[in-house]
């Protein structure tokens, strides 16, 4: 089986290693979610340059996606029981204020340092999406597609509905006039070159590029990449493997089956066979 080639910091291809596992890491995460991998993966490129421990001099955000503490602490929140982080999401408290706490602060620690942790931050990063999606897709009234989850995460979801139905109405508007602060913020997104106010179509296009250049010349491969010792984590933690994906798949197929023709193979199956080779020996 060919090395995995992945894309580093200078935009070159490299192979093997730590690209194995990162682009795996996004591609398993997203056949688990349905979130399109090119997105997840343009995500990440543009967030951490595929650094899963990335970190920011500005603010707390951390990891391949770079999370900071409080969308960490609500995403693990909602769905780290569905991969077998009870430990964490059971510890996680939710005060009257709306923020996310944890009274043990070694414990704090642990869960965070998760984002560290390619499996774990790409599947979370991933029902983080598909969470905007299905709220955007409400909203709105229409399909949500991948440009429109970045600006949930740029915009925060609330933002992202409010500025893609400005959107879909009125494509060619000023979108600084309705989002002063993010503009004041973000004046090369929302201004050219000239001070000339951006339109809500040449923003979202401009986020669509930006997602495509980060996909682009990555090759997947699911193979056995090795774990560095650098990657290790807390003591006790019990973040997503790859061979998680494997028995999630295998109670998900449980669950859903029906009678059907055993001479012909099913997708799910299928995908779950797949899904079995790739995890060979973890």
């Amino acid at each position: 089986m060919s090395a995995v080639a992945d894309m580093n910091s200078t935009g070159n291809a490299s192979v093997g290693g730590v690209g194995n596992r990162v682009t795996n890491a996004i591609a398993m995460a997203s056949r688990r979610t349905g979130v399109d991998f090119s997105y997840l993966l343009g995500q990440a490129k543009i967030e951490s340059s595929l650094n899963p421990t990335a970190k920011a001099s500005t603010s707390s955000a951390t990891g391949l996606y770079q999370f900071v503490d409080q969308s960490w602490l609500a995403v693990i929140n909602d769905h780290g029981s569905e991969y077998g982080l009870d430990w964490a999401s059971d510890a996680i408290s939710q005060g009257s204020n709306g923020r996310y706490y944890v009274s043990d602060p070694h414990l704090r620690q642990q869960i965070l340092d998760l984002r560290n942790h390619p499996e774990t931050a790409s599947v979370m990063a991933a029902e983080h999406a598909s969470d905007n999606k299905a709220y955007l897709e409400k909203r709105l009234g229409r399909e949500a597609q991948p440009v429109d989850l970045y600006l949930a995460h740029f915009l925060g979801v609330g933002g992202a509905a409010k500025f893609l139905s400005a959107h879909d109405a009125a494509p060619g508007a000023s979108a600084a006039s309705l989002f002063p602060s993010a503009a004041r913020a973000n004046r090369s997104i929302f201004y050219d070159r000239q001070g000339n106010a951006r339109s809500f179509a040449d923003i979202r296009a401009g986020f669509e590029a930006k997602l495509n250049r980060g996909a682009q010349g990555v090759a997947v491969e699911y193979v056995d990449a090795a774990i560095p010792a650098d990657w290790s984590l807390p003591a006790g933690s019990k973040p997503v493997q790859p061979a998680d994906y494997v028995r999630i798949e295998t109670q998900r197929l449980a669950a859903s089956t029906t009678a059907v023709d055993t001479n012909r193979p099913e997708p799910a199956t299928a995908r779950l066979a797949y899904l079995m080779l790739a995890t060979f020996g973890r």
